[in-house]
């Protein structure tokens, strides 16, 4: 068995592990902390001081508070993952993102506070929110030319850019109106909705 050395590994790759260890503590910390305080309350110390590291191993992963949360909001609240073959049809589509949609609520709901206070944020913050958008954007034109590529112009109900906008709002929307009036939006309503889109 070969013998621990207490010299600094000369791995890069060993380097890199341990700066992407720093970066995942540093966003669990900012996710526990947001979702407790939101994101106008949380500081880079809080997080430092939260993640056990200091304040310059933030910076050694983010360029500044807006680009830990730019990570931060797309680790916490990411697109819903349908379960989807070669061969369904929209509507099969559809009717699993019903139910991704759902799947989420839970994870989704603890995320709410957070979610909801990094909105409020981007809404005061010019810079943060055109960042945010431009990434909204890319991954909305990304699903876009996948639903064409997948299903063909004729095969939607809308145009494909048009199309994945609407799924969007309607994951946002019925998440939160579900979260804040839970015994009003049942699953039916989720459904029906996807439902809708496939007619």
């Amino acid at each position: 068995m070969a013998q621990a050395s207490s010299a600094p590994s000369r791995n890069p790759r060993a380097k890199g592990g341990k700066r992407e260890r720093t970066r995942a503590r540093l966003l669990d910390a900012a996710l526990e902390l947001t979702r407790r305080q939101g994101f106008d309350q949380t500081t880079l110390q809080d997080i430092a001081e939260h993640a056990g590291v200091t304040t310059g191993s933030i910076y050694g992963n983010f360029r500044n508070r807006d680009d830990l949360f730019m990570a931060l909001a797309e680790r916490q609240w990411g697109p819903p993952r349908p379960r989807f073959a070669p061969g369904d049809s929209f509507a099969d589509l559809m009717e699993a993102m019903a139910e991704a949609t759902l799947a989420a609520i839970a994870e989704r709901e603890a995320a709410a506070v957070g979610a909801l206070t990094f909105r409020a944020y981007v809404l005061r913050n010019e810079a943060l929110r055109r960042q945010f958008c431009d990434a909204l954007v890319r991954g909305l034109d990304e699903g876009a030319v996948w639903l064409e590529a997948t299903f063909g112009k004729d095969a939607l109900p809308m145009p494909a850019p048009v199309l994945v906008r609407v799924i969007n709002a309607l994951v946002e929307g019925l998440t939160f109106q579900r979260v804040m009036a839970k015994d009003d939006t049942k699953d039916e309503v989720i459904y029906a909705a996807f439902r809708a889109l496939a007619r």
